[in-house]
């Protein structure tokens, strides 16, 4: 039988939670920081126009690597969403840009995934942020936050929190470079999961489930002296 929960452990649980929540909103805002300084302005319709297909679209442009994700070409990202917007997306290494690092509180680390730029500018983005020992070489069932950012449109959808998808399994393998053999603090991690709770959008009630995904992206874990702190904007605010 479980002890009775007291009023410190309750306080704990909240404070635990609201920590969590504050992470999973830095996840979005660090990459979306990225994307307005790339030029990327964050109009809006159910079906996503001008995004180009969610399968067999061009190679990435403007500036984006020739090789995509990973050097080897074995970076893909898959994801079943319905909702507010349906999409099956289906995008292999050379349709990609992908990006990973930790998150800046230590909790874990974050994965970014960015599809095919359209003719217009308009592209999906999606973020996800791992709650997990940064150097755990494999995981199950690992908290994860999701955050959907339409890029070149004023709709982002979030689930605020880690506790509405996780990783079912996730493992981490050491990059290697062709001629110096492995890429300190550089890891391929590949990871499939799956949303339980829909993701909502910060600007009304739309609201969309990624009901399965999985991928295999880039991370790279600092080995030098690191970055200074992320100055994060006070906009959008989530309560």
């Amino acid at each position: 039988m479980l002890p009775p929960r007291t009023a410190s452990s309750q306080s704990s649980a909240r404070a635990t939670h609201a920590a969590h929540r504050r992470c999973a909103v830095r996840d979005g805002l660090a990459i979306a920081l990225g994307v307005l300084a790339a030029g990327a302005s964050l109009p809006s319709t159910a079906a996503a126009p001008g995004l180009p297909a969610a399968t067999n679209a061009p190679a990435p442009r403007g500036g984006a690597s020739a090789v995509g994700c990973l050097a080897a070409g074995n970076g893909y990202l898959r994801a079943r969403i319905r909702g507010a917007v349906n999409l099956d997306v289906d995008w292999h290494n050379a349709q990609l840009e992908c990006e990973g690092g930790p998150r800046e509180d230590g909790s874990g680390f974050r994965l970014s995934f960015a599809g095919p730029l359209g003719a217009n500018g308009k592209r999906l983005r999606l973020v996800f942020g791992i709650r997990a020992p940064a150097d755990a070489a494999r995981g199950r069932a690992l908290p994860t936050n999701l955050t959907v950012i339409f890029e070149g449109e004023q709709r982002w959808f979030a689930t605020r929190g880690d506790d509405k998808c996780q990783l079912d399994r996730m493992r981490k393998e050491p990059l290697r470079a062709a001629s110096t053999g492995s890429v300190p603090g550089a890891y391929r991690v590949v990871a499939r999961g799956f949303c339980v709770e829909p993701a909502t959008a910060l600007s009304g009630g739309e609201r969309i489930l990624v009901s399965r995904f999985d991928f295999a992206g880039r991370l790279a874990l600092e080995t030098r002296a690191p970055r200074p702190p992320l100055q994060l904007p006070t906009q959008p605010r989530i309560s």
